[in-house]
């Protein structure tokens, strides 16, 4: 992070000879996304960065520097550990081999506003600060799942259960293992690679909230979509721990405030376009396969069980308390 000058201060006071006048510091905080700047995630990050920056004027301004073109995805996590930019939109489910207790975000099932009120955000910060070097200020664009999308139809197994045995699906480390419990063969890929693989078959399918999806252009080869969704989008803003402390403490609750009233705002906003791009999707052909019942609870049960015993398989020193707070039985 760097602090520049404001001189017009200084100027005049070497005009008028006013020896008293200081000049005032103002904190700029270099920032980067996971996506790039046409898709919902940075777009709505937007909104944040404008909002610092009304508030902040003279005192704290956010800068986005870049996306995944700037720094890959997967390196976002130890690029924001060793501080090469102050602050990301990054997924705690892209740096789980950092701070893997950022699977609670994911396998909680409640909303963020309450998980706040409930001390979940102090709560897990703590082993943010000392693994990640990294502070979380909000859990954004919450209120989404993660559905599977499949260009094929899925298979059904002898419990009702899908089958994706034979399934080539784009993962990632957050729903890999949840992928391999179903079948799929697992192909580890960044968001920016999934298009090509579609279109060449290298994938038929990926694990995906709604939003973002067509901003990729994926909708252009996925057919299917299978309900319900499960775990819970884990975008993160967060910023490397030594910028966040050398803020001044105006510049820290300018930015702390911001941030929690966007996950507010973002949490509504998200469920509002949510809403408008299923029916978008649906519209433009997409076929939902919806499980209910027995079966709906198996899947779901399925998904959170393999979320929460991966974080105590890593580390189980914090399982026990994260999970007390940021999940409820279904």
């Amino acid at each position: 992070m760097t602090k520049f000058l404001l001189l017009k201060g200084v100027a005049a006071a070497a005009v008028f000879g006013l020896s008293s006048v200081a000049a005032q510091a103002e904190d700029i905080i270099r920032a980067v996304t996971f996506t790039p700047a046409q898709v919902s995630f940075s777009r709505n990050f937007q909104g944040f960065v404008d909002l610092v920056n009304e508030r902040g004027e003279g005192v704290v301004q956010v800068q986005i520097i870049g996306g995944p073109e700037t720094i890959p995805q997967e390196r976002m996590g130890e690029a924001q550990k060793n501080g090469i930019a102050d602050m990301f939109l990054l997924p705690a489910g892209l740096y789980l081999n950092l701070v893997p207790e950022g699977e609670a975000f994911a396998g909680s099932n409640l909303d963020p506003m309450a998980l706040r009120a409930a001390g979940g955000m102090e709560l897990v910060n703590k082993p943010f600060h000392e693994k990640g070097n990294s502070h979380v200020l909000a859990h954004v664009d919450g209120g989404a799942s993660f559905f599977l999308w499949t260009t094929e139809k899925p298979g059904v197994d002898e419990n009702g259960q899908i089958d994706l045995e034979g399934i080539r699906m784009r993962s990632s480390p957050l729903f890999r293992s949840f992928l391999e419990e179903l079948g799929a063969t697992n192909v580890v890929q960044s968001a920016s690679e999934v298009y090509t693989s579609l279109e060449r078959g290298v994938v038929e399918g990926t694990a995906y909230p709604v939003t973002g999806l067509r901003d990729f252009g994926w909708d252009k080869f996925l057919k299917y979509r299978v309900n319900p969704g499960f775990f819970q989008t884990d975008v993160l803003v967060s910023m490397n721990l030594d910028s966040w402390n050398a803020l001044s403490d105006e510049a820290k609750e300018i930015v702390n405030q911001a941030a929690i009233d966007h996950e507010a705002s973002s949490y509504e906003a998200s469920i509002a376009l949510n809403e408008e791009e299923s029916q978008i999707l649906l519209e433009g052909g997409i076929e939902n396969i919806e499980l209910t019942g027995e079966q709906r609870q198996i899947f779901l049960e399925k998904a959170y069980d393999i979320s929460w015993q991966r974080l105590k398989d890593r580390d189980p020193t914090m399982h026990d308390e994260l999970k007390a707070v940021f999940f409820t039985d279904f």
